[in-house]
């Protein structure tokens, strides 16, 4: 093996994203043949060094796997939370490769979480700069109308103080106190979603994402399940990002902590 930057080495291995092991190296957790690593863009040989992880050996290779997740609303988007919440790690027990979420969503949001040990792939579907679409289903407060829609589309509405990128948006369904709105966002910018609907006057209620780069979350998996995406599925997340399209080898089951299934059997977020 030639030299390669520590912080692709950790995230091809499946222990965070590209940026996350920046974070490790930053926080000296991070060792090279037993010692710490301070500078982020150091290159190592893994075929030649011993790297560690809180002491803990990195391996060097591992087979690249990818699912799709159906997120219950309830559960935080991380592997672990201090303040002892649930977590999704929870339904990740049963897989036979060690995933992280690509982005996240609020504890209160369900829908669809693309999991994977590819670090280079999961960067680039969280950059802004690739623009990768994210379609959700919002009941708001009050009945939505074309003004509604209009402001969210427009590129007008600011939130944190930015202006916030157009989203577009259609009215799905509105009743008397409420209504169903889609919106296809290409940031990924923390509860936006949430913050874009309240400051177009309707907040939100119940919130989904159903489809993440294209692939929409299919009908008949059911919260809490976990199916593994086809070659073509991960070819076409990988044509989106710009990555070559053979996918890794991929194993033959999936599962969650509470029902294995098969594949029925095929930056923060809101």
């Amino acid at each position: 093996m030639t030299e390669e930057r520590l912080n692709k080495i950790l995230a091809a291995a499946g222990l965070t994203s590209r940026r996350g092991a920046d974070k490790l190296i930053h926080a000296g957790r991070v060792k090279v043949d037993g010692q710490t690593v301070n500078a982020q863009g150091q290159m190592v040989d893994p075929s030649a060094s011993r790297i560690t992880v809180d002491g803990r050996p990195v391996p060097v290779s591992q087979a690249l796997v990818y699912y799709m997740f159906h997120k219950p609303a309830g559960f935080v988007t991380t592997l672990s939370d201090p303040q002892g919440r649930p977590t999704i790690a929870d339904f990740l027990v049963d897989l036979p490769a060690r995933v992280f979420p690509v982005g996240r969503l609020d504890r209160d949001v369900s829908g669809l979480l693309i999991l994977t040990n590819d670090g280079e792939l999961a960067r680039r579907l969280m950059h802004p700069s690739y623009l990768v679409p994210k379609v959700y289903r919002t009941k708001v407060q009050g009945r939505p109308d074309r003004t509604f829609t209009d402001l969210l589309s427009s590129g007008r509405l600011t939130i944190d103080g930015r202006p916030a990128a157009p989203a577009k948006a259609k009215i799905l369904r509105s009743g008397e106190d409420v209504g169903w709105v889609e919106l296809i966002l290409t940031e990924g910018r923390r509860r936006q979603v949430k913050l874009m609907c309240a400051a177009a006057g309707h907040p939100v209620v119940t919130l989904k994402r159903v489809a993440y780069g294209g692939l929409p979350l299919p009908k008949e998996l059911a919260a809490g399940r976990i199916a593994l995406l086809s070659p073509k599925q991960v070819a076409a997340l990988k044509r989106l990002v710009g990555l070559p399209e053979l996918p890794g080898p991929q194993p033959t089951k999936t599962g969650s902590s509470h029902n294995p299934t098969q594949t029925t059997k095929s930056t923060s977020e809101n």
